[in-house]
């Protein structure tokens, strides 16, 4: 089961759309393209092909997703109880310099925020999940296992 967030679901269904939009325009494309004539050689008509093929996967992706995934209401979570859509601060136990994370279900993709995203089924994403405030986790990370005290939920 996948966990996402208000905000994930609503960029999920912008992204829906923007893609079922789309859609009929690389179809043009496809009919405009299948005019010029021989279809074996036009690589206008290919590319647009190729593009609707991947327009279309990401859409059922998307639809997958929608319909599968639960969308998470923080408003009963119990108090110090790190859940999807909290921004934590981390204190890196061997460094001692604090961070603050986020647990997300889905990345936005975007580096410019004061957070860095964490997504609910990676490592540090499954150890955060239903972590305390003042509790110890230890993550296997790609540069190696880590520790680190979860500081404060920062809302």
């Amino acid at each position: 089961m996948e966990y996402i967030t208000d905000d994930d679901k609503l960029r999920l269904e912008t992204e829906l759309a923007e893609r079922l939009a789309s859609d009929s325009v690389i179809t043009q494309r496809i009919a405009t393209a299948r005019e010029m004539g021989d279809l074996k050689e036009n690589a206008e008509y290919h590319a647009a092909r190729e593009d609707k093929a991947m327009n279309q996967a990401k859409i059922e992706m998307i639809r997958e997703k929608l319909a599968t995934a639960v969308v998470t209401d923080n408003s009963s979570t119990p108090d110090g109880l790190v859940f999807i859509g909290n921004t934590v601060k981390l204190r890196d136990v061997q460094t001692e310099e604090d961070e603050l994370y986020k647990l997300v279900g889905e990345s936005s993709g975007r580096f410019d925020m004061e957070y860095v995203e964490v997504t609910s089924g990676s490592n540090l994403g499954q150890s955060l999940f239903k972590a305390k405030v003042g509790e110890t986790i230890c993550v296997d990370l790609p540069r190696g296992e880590r520790t680190f005290e979860i500081i404060e939920i920062v809302e």
